[in-house]
């Protein structure tokens, strides 16, 4: 066995400890959100406030003065929204493979897909937008073009971030009854 393959496993199982004490510290937590329904709407909560973020950051390349509300606005909302949503969707979209079935991995695999080619295509507006503003307009206000195109860049980061937990809390079926 190679250093290498020594540290990734003593990673993997540190992954696993650190898992079962998050599991078991929210386990008990937000029941009343589990269900499909209630999960959706955390995941509706979710977009919209990502969709608040990326609206600040085109309302900043404006120049309008709204944009830094927006954005306060959206986060205040993103945040305990995206944590419900993890604690609710039990941690799926995050666990390491020891802990989940093959059905599972396979559901977190395609989802985690989604969410890397969700990234790759919600980057690119905001980095042609950076890339086109200072090309095209090079005298425009340096400050306003970079907050704007990071508000943007940032709600397409997260979105793609965000995606495998949404998509498995929008797509699993209600937990099942405890005996």
């Amino acid at each position: 066995m190679t250093s290498a393959t020594g540290l990734i496993d003593r990673y993997q199982n540190y992954r696993v400890r650190r898992w079962l004490i998050q599991e078991q510290r929210t386990a008990g937590m937000l029941k009343g959100w589990r269900p499909q329904r209630r999960r959706r709407m955390l995941v509706i909560g979710v977009v919209t406030a990502l969709l608040g973020i990326a609206v600040a950051g085109v309302l900043c390349a404006l120049d309008l003065g709204a944009a830094p509300v927006v954005a306060l606005i959206a986060l205040v909302l993103f945040l305990p929204s995206w944590t419900m949503l993890r604690i609710a969707s039990g941690g799926q979209d995050h666990a390491p493979d020891p802990m989940l079935d093959e059905l599972e991995i396979a559901e977190r695999n395609k989802a985690r897909s989604a969410g890397l080619a969700l990234t790759q295509s919600l980057t690119m507006p905001p980095l042609a937008y950076l890339i086109f503003v200072s090309a095209i307009a090079p005298h425009a206000d340096a400050y306003r073009t970079a907050y704007a195109g990071g508000l943007m860049m940032l709600a397409a980061l997260m979105a793609g971030g965000c995606a495998p937990a949404m998509i498995l809390g929008w797509t699993r079926p209600d937990p099942e009854p405890e005996s």
